[in-house]
């Protein structure tokens, strides 16, 4: 034996082939990943694995973008390794994918900071300087910590919404859909918050319980004949009546212009008296009862009719004796919206508020310039209004009711509990408001006549493939039902809608196409910026006298939502392609960046972004809790990379099935740390048992390989051929635990148990030896790839060990430039494959007695142990065939199998062997001793030392 070889037991003069690696056992991962990620960013790895790629088939993920705000949380994390993984996979599978990362560096967020930290009422060129400086800062705190990850990608040349190509395509995006004829200006109820003084986008809203009053309202009879003959009456009986509305929202009831009924539901005429004074009410048939107990009123129904009859009369407004603005009247219209389920059956209409309301009064010929809007941008009524002028709508709640009440309109007031609309970022309730914004028309035939967006888009969902597909439906169901896209918000560090209007109509500028071209122009040379200093004289001379800048700015989801238009057909159109094979992103995304990047690109390009959508949920605690800091239970990831090391951290993504939560606690992270010591073990024998071995040397042709190697190379075959299959389906929890499962049963329960006599007892160099080395050489080649995409840092160091020099450098010096390992194509893998599982099937009975025994104390190791099997058919020629080398299999000293007839007379006896113990393979054989000048050796050993070296064919 060569003696650079240490010894098991020092003292021994028999060694045995002990090898050794650099590899640690201890990963230390936390303290020595920040050395790869420094070698990685110092080598310029990413551009070295761009390089062995160029020319094979593209793949392109396209990042969707973070916002440029706050540290990274577990969220983030998830994200981007997930991305990681998928493009790590593909790159394995022979693909170009590269990765640009991207930030979102508009809206309002941002915004506040800057408020925050100077002041409100800055000059807007200061907002927006400050602004893109913060933003920057952030993007570097967030990037050092993706990288830390162990993420690969084009870090030093990100794409940023802010970036002024980006703007200025951005731009001509909104200049391209308004030729088209998707884009038009309106008054509109739309979602406003009043803390955000702007219109909030749908994805902006979430659901909140909130306790509001309740109240049920009359509207004064005015059209007595009118009514009478709708009731199929002569005359009403008294003129004092009125027709119920009822309504969570009381500060609406000053802007109310219309009332509504189903046309096919029943509404009844009811008799009752209140005060000693006979009265009329009208309420939907089926709530009549509800209604009269809710009043405390008894009463009768003495006529009814369909909704449909009571369509164009008019009702006094409740408050019209109380000041001439009231004093005005309420026409009835027919709406399908209305329902018998609560209230009274008769909703009312406030157009400035609500989007049913608004589309049924323009259809009834209601002008944007005669539509009541009361409510100014930051929640109070107009100073103008009578009675409650000044006071914020949530204030006024109360003097409304009280006003009612003294008309006596007011029939009932409750509180009541309901689910709300609520700011995202505020928290605080929002309204529907009518302001005039710009919209995309969702129901809008372009100029050319083909089909409306929410067509195209619906037929772009159906050509897009989903992970899971779950995601379709939601997609579907958001874009089915959505109203128009508001595209314009009231802020200012965004992108402008750089429209020039004319100040007394309000109509774009005949040249709108030619002015956005000069003004893009303008801020891809000094950023939006550009568009604040511009003077209108020096864009369109003497007219400018005449118009105005549009002040409004771009949703920032349009930023970000076209982005397949700035970036892969924009400021990274050599890295991309279009469309993008993928979007990962959280769940959230479907009302989100899916959405707005689905809808910009149906209008630009008449189909998706993306060939494929993946969604993956949101990370709760151990109990399945939502992370949130006020309970405390939030994990960071940078104390996880800092505590285990960020491959712990990719591990615990890898083996949580995405498509669900993600749970993650402490308890969580150990087991995953445990499995992560076994994967690590496996790879430290691994590379220990090859570290003397030269595959362009030492390796042993295919054809003579023994044949328990040749089948662990169809095992790990099969195996590579299900974890691709998975990665090609995104399906990674499966990926790990087969990785998993295969390093602790299939080499670790099997084929290395068995292997130990062979590598440590044979001769260093004799073929038995190297025909497993062979077989370990291509289990290495194919299993450091295989867990390359998750376990980055991990893979990478062995990779380093395991290559030699000259390896490592025709790799470049990193794993991530390789594909798929080829295995050696095996003519018998099947039949090696159905062989070794009938083996390992009485293998696994075998080592149950062989336990019983030592447990009893009969046996100390299975060693010990001499072995009789009878078997039948099958089972028994598998086990013959094994010849002499069967002990190996089931890691005994003697081992003996016996043909018996049918599968009922099978068994297995286990006795302890009287025979000595060899000093060095530890077997009890009965020629320990036979040579005289080694008297503790067994004929082996001798041989494998001294002579020949045994001949080993199966195992």
């Amino acid at each position: 034996m060569s003696d650079n070889k240490s010894a098991k037991k020092p003292e021994s003069k028999y060694p045995v082939n002990m090898t050794e690696t650099p590899f640690p056992m201890r990963g230390d991962m936390a303290k020595r990943e920040p050395n790869w990620v420094q070698q990685w960013q110092t080598k310029k790895i990413y551009e070295r694995v761009r390089k062995a790629a160029a020319g094979r088939p593209k793949f392109i993920l396209h990042d969707g973008p973070p916002y440029a705000n706050g540290d990274i949380h577990i969220g983030h994390a998830v994200n981007k390794i997930l991305k990681d993984m998928v493009v790590k996979a593909r790159t394995f599978a022979g693909y170009d994918a590269p990765y640009v990362p991207g930030w979102d560096c508009h809206g309002m967020p941002i915004e506040i900071q800057i408020e925050k930290q100077y002041g409100k009422n800055l000059p807007t060129a200061d907002v927006l300087t400050k602004a893109r400086a913060y933003a920057l800062e952030q993007v570097d705190r967030q990037r050092k910590d993706f990288i830390r990850l162990g993420v690969l990608g084009e870090w030093q040349n990100p794409y940023l919404t802010m970036n002024y190509s980006n703007e200025a395509d951005e731009l001509r995006a909104l200049g391209k859909m308004l030729e088209k004829g998707y884009v038009y200006r309106g008054l509109k109820p739309v979602n406003w918050c009043f803390d955000c003084q702007s219109a909030l986008a749908e994805a902006e809203v979430e659901y909140q319980d909130k306790r509001d009053p309740a109240i049920d309202v009359g509207f004064k009879f005015a059209e007595f004949d009118k009514l009478a003959s709708a009731f199929g009456l002569d005359k009403l009986p008294t003129e004092n009546g009125f027709i119920v509305i009822w309504t969570t929202t009381p500060w609406t009831i000053p802007s109310n212009q219309a009332l509504n009924v189903h046309p096919e539901l029943k509404y009844a005429l009811v008799e009752t008296s209140r005060d000693g004074q006979p009265l009329l009410l009208i309420l939907a048939q089926d709530l009549v009862e509800s209604c009269l107990a809710r009043y405390k009123l008894e009463g009768v129904t003495i006529a009814t009719c369909d909704g449909a009859a009571l369509s164009g009369i008019s009702f006094r407004h409740p408050l019209h004796a109380s000041d001439a603005f009231y004093d005005r009247l309420s026409p009835m219209y027919l709406a399908d919206y209305v329902t018998a389920d609560s209230g009274t059956g008769v909703v009312h209409s406030a157009p400035a508020y609500g989007l049913d309301d608004f589309i049924s009064c323009k259809a009834h010929g209601l002008k944007d310039e005669q539509i009541l809007t009361p409510v100014l941008g930051d929640g109070k009524y107009a100073e103008s209004l009578p009675l409650f002028g000044g006071m914020t709508i949530w204030e006024a709640s109360k003097p409304v009711c009280a006003a009612l009440k003294d008309a006596g309109a007011l029939f009932e007031v409750k509180m009541f509990d309901h689910s709300y609309m609520h700011c995202w970022r505020h928290k605080t309730p929002i309204i529907y408001r009518a302001t005039s914004q710009w919209f995309a028309g969702m129901d809008v035939h372009p100029n050319d006549g083909g089909a409306t967006l929410r067509q195209a888009a619906l037929a772009g969902i159906e050509q897009t493939e989903f992970f899971p597909d779950w995601g379709k439906a939601r997609l579907h169901g958001m874009i089915a039902n959505r109203p128009d896209w508001t595209l314009s918000r009231q802020r200012q560090w965004g992108v402008p809608m750089a429209f020039v209007v004319h100040k007394e109509t309000g109509a774009l500028h005949p040249r709108t196409p030619e002015l956005l071209e000069q003004v893009a122009k303008l801020i891809e040379q000094g950023g939006i910026d550009a568009w604040q200093a511009l003077d209108l004289k020096d864009l369109i001379g003497d007219e400018a006298a005449h118009y105005q800048k549009n002040k409004d700015t771009l949703d920032v989801w349009f930023d970000s939502g076209s982005t397949h238009q700035t970036v892969l057909r924009g400021s990274h159109k050599e890295q991309s392609a279009f469309p993008a094979d993928l979007y990962l992103e959280g769940s959230d995304q479907h009302r989100g960046w899916f959405h707005s990047s689905l809808l910009t690109s149906s209008m630009l390009n008449g189909a998706p972004p993306y060939k494929a959508l993946l969604t993956h949920g949101f990370v709760v605690d151990g109990e399945g809790k939502k992370m949130s800091k006020s309970i405390g239970n939030t994990v960071a990831p940078q104390d996880v990379w800092n505590k285990l090391g960020a491959d712990m951290l990719r591990l615990w993504v890898a083996s949580t099935d995405y498509t669900g939560e993600l749970s993650i606690s402490d308890e969580i992270l150990k087991r995953v740390t445990e499995s992560y010591r076994r994967i690590r073990n496996t790879l430290r024998f691994l590379l220990a048992n090859l570290s003397d071995f030269d595959a362009a040397k030492d390796a042993v042709p295919v054809a003579e390989l023994l044949e328990i190697d040749r089948y662990a190379i169809a095992n790990m075959a099969q195996l590579q051929k299900e974890i691709e299959a998975h990665y090609m389906q995104y399906e990674f929890q499966p990926v790990y635990s087969k990785l998993q499962n295969y390093c602790s049963e299939d080499l670790g329960g099997f084929y290395l148990d068995i292997l130990k006599d062979r590598l440590y007892t044979t001769g260093v160099t004799s073929s038995s030896r190297r025909s497993a080395q062979t077989a370990l050489w291509h289990l290495t080649q194919s299993l450091l790839r295989l867990m390359a995409p998750a376990l980055s840092f991990t893979a990478e160091e062995a990779w380093e060990i395991f290559a030699g020099a000259e390896g490592w450098k025709a790799s470049d010096e990193t794993i991530f430039t390789q594909t798929w390992w080829q295995l050696p194509e095996l003519a018998d893998a099947e039949a090696l494959l159905a062989k070794y599982a009938t083996l390992r099937a009485v293998r696994t009975e075998v080592t149950k007695q062989l336990e019983d025994l030592r447990t009893s104390g009969a046996i100390g190791s299975s060693l010990q142990a001499e072995l009789s099997i009878k078997a039948a058919g099958d089972k028994f020629k598998a086990l013959a065939s094994l010849d002499d080398d069967l002990k190996f299999i089931f890691i005994t000293s003697l081992a003996s199998v016996t043909e018996v007839a049918a599968e009922s007379e099978e068994a297995v006896a286990v006795a302890a062997s009287t025979a000595e113990k060899c000093e060095r393979c530890w077997h009890y054989r009965a020629d320990v001793g036979a040579h005289a000048d080694h008297p503790t050796l067994c004929g082996r050993c001798y041989s494998n030392l001294f002579g020949a070296g045994e001949k080993r064919k199966f195992a």
